[in-house]
This record gives structure tokens, sequence and C-alpha cells, in this order.
């Protein structure tokens, strides 16, 4: 599957970019250059987890051969989406 490919190649930049946050603040540079890179390492989590809410709408809620979504499945929908864009 191409879409389970590209989400461990994106997942897997997103962890090199935490290691390098990591050696950031080990070598204690700038703390705005380090905010900086947090800010794109929780972008590109966003806009991986984007993706693969993309991918279940598609093919979890889209496999359904009765044509028509059931509500169990849109609540669960909701639920997913709610838990997701929760801000701590």
């Amino acid at each position: 599957m191409a879409e389970r490919k590209d989400v461990i190649t994106r997942l897997k930049r997103i962890e090199g970019q935490i290691k390098g946050i990591q050696k950031m603040v080990e070598s204690e540079q700038f703390c705005g250059d380090i905010l900086i890179q947090i800010a794109a390492a929780r972008s590109a989590l966003n806009s991986t987890g984007g993706l693969i809410l993309e991918n279940y709408i598609k093919n979890c809620l889209g496999d359904n051969s009765k044509g028509a979504i059931e509500e169990k499945d849109l609540d669960k929908l909701v639920d997913i989406m709610l838990q997701y864009t929760k801000q701590n």
C-alpha cells in the first residue's frame, strides 16, 4: 500500500527532526531556533495525521458494501476527529 509507505517515510523524517531537536537542546543552542524546529516537527506530525485521517475516511468508511455510512461509523469518525484535534 503506497499510503502506508508514505506515512512511514514521513514518520521517520519526523523522528529525525525530533532527534535533531534533542541534540540542539543538549548543545544548548538558541531557544528561538529550537522553538522553530519544534514548530516544524509539530506541523509535519499534523500533516501526517491528516494523511492518516484522510486514508481512514477513504479506506475504512468508504469500504462499505451498502453504499451508505452507518451512524455508528460516523460517530466513531467524529470521536477520532475530536481526539485528533484536541489541543493540550
